[in-house]
């Protein structure tokens, strides 16, 4: 193998790096927060996580003062974030731009998302636009019945111009069945055709209470719409996707309203459109700007000094921690030495083991009286039963069933009558006394 194939670890690091952060660029994602630090230094370091997988992330202080949340573990949060790599460790991590609550975050990424899919499809494009009509007499409101939307709406054409009729059609604004009511009254409008204009709006409210106009469904029903519409969503500051794809935008309901009462002129009409399409335009140069601006800033990260400095920073900060935990760990161990030398020298101690032998002795001698009681009562049957045997073969007990015992002058117990002769001086012993006697015949 040739030496010019052969790298050093850190080359290889490097080249990992800089293929990450050329390939991936800036990325969202959303996730869980864990093992949360805020270093001295004023950088963050976490690690984000769903049920799956986790990745190490780092926030600088530049950053993360822009921050409008207290980051805490077991946060659900939505990240900007460059592709990187932490050279002196070899570890795979995100450098962290932005950070939002995931909720507000991911609707704002799904409006994002939505509005550059519809757009390259070409829903928001200038010519799809259609005219407001030269005379309006007839305006349509979709929009809810009892808000305050309507109210206002009616309010000023009956005061700028109280020939123009209205028809409104009821629709909910808000809540899981907003979308289909909308889609509908705006189907209904165009299958009855009794309106010049279409106003769909509705008050104002937060990112969750306007979604309803964030929806695909509704923005390509104002799209398919043959009546020109005009969105009034909100207040001035709203901006939602029904902006974007209608033929006129109102900043709100009353300015709708406003705008089809008045007085049209071919000059007006022409310079609204005009005004639209450079909005359009300058919001497209503006995007184009910024992806210029992002990819220049991408290059000056690689090759600026500040790029060094971070990294220098977190090894510090890494380091510093690792410090703190080191001295925990030793502080810990020096608090628990004198328990565990108490533990020991109670487990040494000679009390337990005399309570233990005298418990011991204890048993041993209830064991030994138990044993010369046992042996005392074994004895005992041995006895009675031995004298109970000796009584059965005992000559006392022969006597006492009417036997007798002979003997000679001499003591000598008789068994024969030829052991004596005529004469003979005998003793009968009976089972109560003796008979002394003589023999006055032998008879064999």
């Amino acid at each position: 193998m040739s030496r010019q194939n052969i790298l050093q670890v850190s080359e290889l690091t490097k080249k990992v790096r800089f293929i990450l952060e050329s390939e991936l660029n800036t990325v969202w994602l959303t996730g869980e927060i864990s093992n949360f630090v805020a270093a001295g230094s004023g950088h963050w370091y976490l690690s984000l996580k769903d049920a799956r997988s986790q990745v190490r992330c780092a926030m600088f202080k530049g950053n993360n003062q822009r921050v409008r949340l207290q980051p805490k573990n077991g946060q659900q949060v939505l990240v900007k974030a460059r592709v990187s790599l932490y050279e002196p460790r070899g570890d795979f991590q995100l450098i962290l731009e932005q950070m939002e609550d995931a909720g507000d975050g991911l609707l704002r990424q799904q409006f994002e998302q939505l509005k550059n899919r519809l757009n390259a499809e070409g829903l928001f494009a200038q010519q799809t636009k259609q005219l407001l009509p030269p005379g309006i007499n007839t305006v349509g409101i979709i929009t809810s019945p009892t808000g305050a939307a309507v109210k206002d709406i009616l309010t000023v054409l009956k005061r700028r111009n109280p020939a123009i009729s209205a028809v409104i059609y009821p629709a909910l604004v808000q809540g899981e069945y907003a979308v289909n009511d909308i889609c509908h009254a705006i189907s209904q409008a165009n299958s009855r055709n009794e309106c010049d204009v279409l106003i769909v709006g509705r008050g104002g409210g937060s990112l969750e209470d306007l979604w309803s106009f964030n929806e695909e469904a509704v923005v390509r029903a104002i799209h398919q719409s043959k009546i020109p519409t005009i969105s009034a969503v909100g207040h001035e500051i709203d901006t939602t996707l029904s902006d974007y794809v209608a033929d006129f935008r109102a900043p709100t309901p009353s300015a709708a309203a406003e705008l089809v009462s008045q007085d049209k002129s071919e000059l007006l009409d022409k310079l609204a459109g005009l005004k639209h399409r450079l909005t359009i335009a300058a919001r497209r140069e503006l995007s184009d700007r910024q992806k210029v601006s992002v990819n220049l800033q991408h290059r000056l990260n690689q090759v600026h000094p500040q790029q060094q400095l971070q990294s220098q920073q977190q090894k510090s900060d890494e380091l510093a921690i690792r410090l703190k935990q080191a001295i925990g760990r030793e502080q810990q161990r020096f608090r628990l030495a004198p328990e565990q030398l108490n533990t020991r020298l109670m487990h040494l101690s000679p009390q337990k083991h005399i309570t233990e032998m005298s418990q011991t002795a204890q048993q041993n001698e209830q064991r030994i009286i138990n044993a010369i009681k046992r042996i005392y009562r074994q004895k005992g049957e041995q006895f009675a039963s031995i004298i109970e045997q000796l009584h059965i073969v005992s000559p006392l007990a022969t006597l006492a069933r009417g036997y007798s015992i002979v003997r000679d002058d001499k003591g000598n117990i008789l068994r024969d009558s030829r052991e004596v002769e005529s004469g003979d001086s005998i003793a009968i012993q009976l089972s109560k006394g003796q008979i002394n006697a003589r023999v006055l015949a032998n008879k064999e």
